[in-house]
């Protein structure tokens, strides 16, 4: 019985063998969607990056601006302080040309000491005016410098808080987007398929069993079913892009001219599911990515029957539309 079971897998294989020009093909699409995810990675780095650097200038903004208020509650002191000297110098000055006109028949030697100390006080006078003078022009730069970067403070505060939006925005949407997929696929809870949401992303992760049977790259009934109900709520999305990863245990194959290795299987099955989401459920092409990881991104320890099955799978991972907040960082 078993001789004959092996015997009629060989055939299914050898009638699944695609020619060599399409699994070459495949290859480089493969290598294609590695690329992308890896670019898509690289952005995310770079958009958390600056918006880290936003945070830090903004917070450095935030501190130039205490200082210069503190600089200009200072200089406003300064200010009062002097223009308060000057008002009693000039009644200094003018008591002093009064008691000058009083005593102008008394004596030379009076008369200059009297002009010695009227001369000193308009020097002093002059003096004051002077530093008054001085500390209003930098009052005034100090106003301006502070207008400045209350100004470009208000802009970067709006550019934050318009980046700000835009996420909450996105895992709102994200949310909602998830919390309709659990409900579609809620039938499929107990038979190895679980719902995430993740790194603002929504991660659909569906047991090899629950898809395939053992070794095999067609997808069953129930698993087609299970693919179909999620087409329905993902398909009128407009601001998200799919990517579905095969993953397989460390278990080698002996999948003939077909498949050489899990590379080759999680890729096949990775790319059949992407078939029935377009052609069966209606998802438009551009959303979609099929892409195969083999067994090195494991999620349970390989050594347990258990583990194994747990690393069998796929996962379609459902990513939200960033190009607005690109726009805005680029601006």
């Amino acid at each position: 019985m078993r001789t004959t079971f092996f015997m009629l897998s060989i055939v299914l294989l050898a009638s699944a063998c695609v020619p060599s020009r399409q699994y070459e093909e495949l290859k480089v699409k493969q290598a294609d969607c590695v690329e992308a995810r890896e670019n898509l990675t690289n952005q995310n780095r770079t958009l958390t990056a600056q918006n880290e650097e936003l945070n830090a200038d903004l917070e450095n903004l935030l501190e130039t601006m205490k200082e210069l208020k503190d600089d200009t509650t200072y200089l406003g002191k300064r200010h009062r302080q002097t223009r308060d000297k000057y008002t009693e110098l000039n009644k200094i000055n003018d008591q002093l040309l009064e008691k000058l006109k009083q005593i102008q028949s008394q004596g030379d030697a009076e008369n200059r000491t009297l002009l010695d100390a009227l001369r000193d006080t308009q020097i002093d006078l002059q003096r004051r005016e002077d530093d008054l003078r001085e500390l209003e022009g930098m009052l005034n730069a100090k106003e301006k410098r502070l207008n400045e970067v209350e100004s470009e403070l208000k802009d970067r505060e709006a550019r934050v808080k318009e980046l700000e939006d835009i996420i909450a925005e996105k895992d709102a949407a994200v949310r909602a987007l998830k919390d309709r997929i659990s409900q579609a696929l809620l039938g499929f809870k107990d038979k190895g398929l679980t719902v995430e949401q993740r790194n603002g992303k929504i991660y659909v992760s569906l047991e090899a069993k629950l898809l395939f049977p053992s070794g095999s790259t067609v997808v069953n009934s129930e698993g087609k079913k299970a693919l179909l109900d999620l087409s329905k709520v993902v398909k009128e999305e407009k601001e998200i892009t799919i990517l579905v990863e095969g993953h397989t245990d460390t278990d080698p194959i002996n999948g003939g001219a077909a498949m050489k290795d899990n590379w080759d299987l999680s890729v096949l099955r990775a790319t059949s599911v992407v078939r029935i989401m377009n052609q069966e459920g209606g998802v438009d092409n551009a959303m979609l990515t099929a892409a195969g990881r083999g067994h090195y991104i494991p999620v349970a320890d390989n050594s347990s029957a258990d583990g194994k099955a747990k690393n069998r799978r796929i996962e379609i991972i459902l990513t939200p539309n960033l190009d607005r907040l690109f726009e805005i960082l680029n601006e």
